[in-house]
């Protein structure tokens, strides 16, 4: 079966992360309409963890006045990582708990899909004024810098780092390095300092997101920060993913596979099910269960639902946060105020102290 045979008491749910910024919103919105567009019969919805509305939970209340009995969910994620692995199975289990008759199936990752991989070549030969790849030589003096979000997930990480081994080697760059805009190590600012000293004249910088955002600007600030200081040097930033077709095409296939019920034994909500059992992880509250504030705030260490009570937005402890070329370079530039609670205060001491003595970097407001 695919879901060209789904009923309509079948619906389809997107679910995403969601962020701040409203860019990222409407672009999501993009991706669930072009869905829609290429399979218009399906019953589709699209719901965010947090930030963002429709939350994951209000999407599946809107399903379900349709009567909708049976849903099929999948991630929008590039990567299995925490939010893929925990935070989404668990809102699902919560709500399948309140709703007996109602049967939810949960699918996998985009991952490292052919069509994935092959968007992200398209932004990078757009970049580059390419309609097709190049001929065999034509990018040796060009080097690719890959930026993953980063996690505290070193599966992830490392799926980031083969993406881009498979780019350079399918368009023949002359050098590849991969960075991370997250948690991990090495950061883009970091990284990107290290690129220039290769001695490549031109650098094309590709981030590897769906949408845009605050981590978007974050990176396109760097390269242009180190642009700066490197005027011998021509920097190219490719666009991100967005919904392009190849990206729908990934999804369609992704709901293909859950509705046909295939790798359930390695599925998402299996392996979550099965730390659950071992009381490894907890089914937790999370803001997509409960309406969102109509403003949020800056970011902070906690979050206010509407009812009032507080909700912690926790990552995973990383073992290298204090990295000497990992997120500690960010402090005092925008690293996520999420982390800061993990680094040690003598990690923050130092970075304040070091960058007190740099022209035009502000001081962290942040504790």
């Amino acid at each position: 079966m695919n879901i060209t045979e789904l009923d309509n008491t079948t619906g389809i749910l997107i679910c995403g992360h969601g962020s701040r910024a409203k860019i990222a919103e409407e672009e999501f919105s993009l991706l669930a309409k072009g869905l829609k567009q290429q399979c218009p019969k399906l019953n589709v919805e699209y719901g965010f963890l947090e930030y963002s509305a429709p939350n994951i939970h209000m999407a599946l209340d809107k399903l379900v006045a349709q009567g909708i009995t049976k849903i099929y969910a999948v991630p929008a994620m590039l990567f299995a990582a925490t939010h893929a692995k925990n935070d989404i199975p668990s809102v699902l289990t919560t709500y399948q708990k309140k709703h007996p008759g109602l049967s939810i199936e949960y699918g996998q990752e985009l991952g490292l899909h052919a069509n994935m991989i092959r968007a992200y070549e398209t932004r990078i030969l757009e970049s580059l004024g390419y309609q097709e790849t190049p001929t065999i030589g034509e990018l040796y003096h060009t080097m690719l810098v890959c930026v993953g979000r980063g996690t505290s997930v070193t599966e992830a990480n490392a799926e980031v780092a083969k993406l881009t081994r498979i780019v350079s080697e399918n368009l023949g760059f002359g050098w590849s390095e991969t960075v991370y805009s997250g948690v991990t190590f090495p950061s883009v600012g970091r990284g990107l300092e290290m690129a220039v000293k290769l001695g490549f004249k031109k650098i094309v910088v590709a981030p590897y997101f769906l949408f845009g955002g605050r981590l978007i600007d974050r990176i396109y600030a760097y390269v242009d920060k180190v642009a700066q200081k490197n005027p011998d040097i021509v920097f190219l930033k490719t666009d991100y993913l967005r919904d392009q077709s190849h990206v729908i095409n990934t999804f369609i296939e992704r709901i293909n596979n859950t509705v046909a019920g295939e790798h359930q034994s390695m599925s998402l909500m299996t392996d979550f099910q099965d730390r659950l059992t071992r009381g490894e992880v907890d089914v937790h509250h999370h803001n997509a269960e409960f309406q969102p504030h109509s403003h949020q705030p800056d970011c902070d260490h906690s979050h206010q639902h509407t009812h009032g009570h507080s909700h912690e937005h926790h990552h995973t402890p990383y073992k290298h946060i204090g990295h000497p070329h990992g997120p500690r370079t960010m402090i005092n530039d925008n690293v996520c105020c999420c982390f800061m609670g993990q680094f040690p205060k003598e990690v923050i001491d130092q970075e304040r102290e070091f960058k007190a003595v740099l022209p035009g970097i502000p001081a962290c407001k942040k504790p």
